[in-house]
């Protein structure tokens, strides 16, 4: 919703090239470097168990007080890059939160039912966002006169856009509390000693590591560059899906909440039915199957125009988003060494946040280069592509692993 306001409210007016949208792509372009730099940091100290619950709490009360500052925002060019700037840092913490988020993982599941459980973990995040999107839509934007939502407020100067900032923040804090406060008695106790380690310590940690999993196995690797690629493009996905949905297919500004409310509902089903498909045929078949049907429904999205086709193929899209993302970091686990989650999780965000510049690149230079918003969808299925020529050279595990 914010990038939309950004975009469609904040930066409407300002002029020159490059336009709003290109912009937003080259906001998160940079937020993914930020990321690139910082993430295997992250996973350095989240390789014992012990620290994750403090670098979550950490980032995601970062994320929530960035998102809180979004409220400052107003409808008037001069506050476009002050908007730009606070929702690429709150993307950074959140893309930086997913450390040690997946990390517990190992700690919620068993190999054999590691599938269902990032599927269910995926589908509830879709569900909390559609439950959001939801209270947002009929309290703050529904309606067309100059107050809106059941709670009436008014929509001069982005006023209802900045409440509804106030209150994502306070939903992230009220939702994400129970596990910053429990995290550190779930699972098993603590296999890996926590160790004292300086900044530059982390890194030659982390290129340690890099060269470890290189030598143990380079398929791993393989699969952390070639993941990254396919990941970047479902990001694109959704970060500029409501973008285009508004300047390219006709959307407004409310249809698109209600989009929103629709496609977390159908990618969590998604991911709920692509876990249990994972621990039956493996997550590389999830995977390509997932990204070639992506592929099929983007091309012919390209060619129509209008909300109805934006409504339908935008929804198929997100059907297979759902489980790609499950199906992605269930395959990161079921290679990784025991013991080693924190590691390769942080080398798993930092190779998706080093490729993050892709789909943001490809967006704007394909917009900058047609000269059209629509130009930027073929960018990023030019990124998904590629990430799925790359993953079907990466071998899967022959089997599901016992408990290690």
């Amino acid at each position: 919703m914010f990038s939309v306001y950004l975009t469609g409210s904040v930066g409407v007016h300002v002029p020159g090239q490059p336009s709003p949208a290109s912009w937003l792509g080259r906001a998160l372009a940079l937020a993914g470097f930020v990321v690139a730099v910082l993430a295997p940091v992250t996973g350095v100290l989240v390789q014992a168990a012990s620290r994750r619950r403090t670098a979550l709490t950490l980032l995601t009360l970062s994320a929530a007080t960035l998102t809180a500052a979004m409220s400052l925002i107003r409808p008037h060019p001069s506050y476009l890059f002050a908007g730009l700037a606070l929702l690429a840092a709150t993307a950074a913490c959140l893309d930086l939160a997913t450390v040690p988020y997946n990390a517990m993982l190992r700690q919620l599941s068993t190999p054999l039912t590691s599938g269902r459980i990032s599927g269910f973990g995926a589908a509830a995040g879709y569900f909390g966002s559609v439950l959001l999107l939801l209270v947002v839509y009929f309290g703050f934007v529904v309606g067309s006169g100059p107050h809106r939502g059941l709670l009436g407020i008014a929509a001069d100067d982005g006023q209802n856009v900045r409440a509804a900032m106030l209150l994502t923040a306070a939903w992230l804090l009220i939702f994400a509390t129970p596990l910053m406060f429990t995290a550190h008695r779930i699972g098993t106790p603590d296999a890996v000693p926590a160790e004292r380690i300086g900044l530059m310590g982390a890194y030659r940690k982390v290129w340690a590591d890099l060269i470890a999993e290189w030598r143990r196995d380079r398929n791993l690797v393989y699969y952390l560059m070639s993941s990254a690629i396919f990941r970047d493009g479902l990001t694109g996905v959704f970060a500029f899906g409501a973008v285009l949905g508004v300047s390219v297919y006709g959307l407004s500004q409310a249809d698109v909440l209600l989009f929103g409310v629709a496609a977390c509902v159908v990618a969590a089903a998604g991911a709920v039915v692509g876990g249990h498909v994972d621990d039956r045929v493996g997550s590389k078949p999830v995977i390509v199957t997932s990204l070639i049907s992506m592929m099929v429904i983007g091309l012919i999205l390209l060619t129509l125009s209008g909300s109805i086709a934006f409504w339908v193929c935008g929804l198929l899209l997100c059907l297979f988003v759902g489980p790609t993302h499950s199906a992605a970091r269930t395959m990161l686990l079921r290679m990784c060494a025991h013991g080693r989650e924190g590691v390769a999780f942080g080398l798993y965000t930092m190779t998706g946040r080093a490729a993050t510049f892709l789909a943001p690149w490809m967006f704007f230079t394909f917009v900058d280069a047609f000269g059209t918003d629509r130009a930027g969808l073929a960018g990023l299925l030019v990124v998904l592509g590629t990430g799925l020529i790359a993953v079907l050279w990466v071998r899967s595990p022959a089997r599901l692993p016992a408990d290690r």
